[in-house]
């Protein structure tokens, strides 16, 4: 194995040593390396020529990611994202749930029940009013008393459909 040092007048020495025996210093194939260096993870100085310190640097950094569970660099990048979308979800699940502790928010069921309800009553209400007013003023007509219950059936089945 061959390393060439470059001793600066000032700063450390820069150590360079060829691909060939980067290759065995990593126990890597050529295409192995090739790829690296794609990734930025080897530093090349020149032709065949690479920084010992800063390539060794990396690739071990590069080996404790994925020994950690990181995987390569976007896998971590996925792997963070995905933490952060989690906690995000979480922190919603827990608001949501805490504001239906306060009261400030009900299941859309109950909602839907509740108005079910109430418009019920509403129209019970309305279709009982032709029979009180007979009730109470037994002078109207019948055909008058006709005509208003289906005033109000039509208008009720008009807002049923929506219309």
């Amino acid at each position: 194995m061959k390393i060439l040092s470059e001793l600066p007048l000032e700063g450390d020495p820069m150590h360079r040593i060829g691909g060939q025996d980067l290759c065995k210093l990593f126990d890597l194939s050529p295409a192995g390396l090739s790829d690296l260096k794609k990734r930025g993870i080897v530093v090349q100085h020149g032709h065949d020529t690479y920084d010992l310190a800063a390539s060794v640097t990396a690739y071990v950094t590069h080996l404790r990611g994925i020994a950690a569970g990181w995987g390569t660099a976007d896998q971590a990048a996925q792997l963070t994202t995905e933490r952060a979308r989690l906690a995000k979800e979480q922190a919603d699940a827990q608001a949501i749930k805490n504001a239906k502790l306060r009261g400030e928010l009900v299941e859309a069921d109950q909602v839907e029940r509740t108005w079910a309800d109430t418009l019920r009553h509403v129209r019970s209400r309305i279709l009982a009013v032709p029979s009180r007013i007979r009730s109470k003023d037994p002078s109207i007509s019948r055909g008058t008393i006709e005509t208003l219950d289906r005033a109000l059936r039509d208008a009720l089945t008009e807002l049923g459909d929506g219309n």
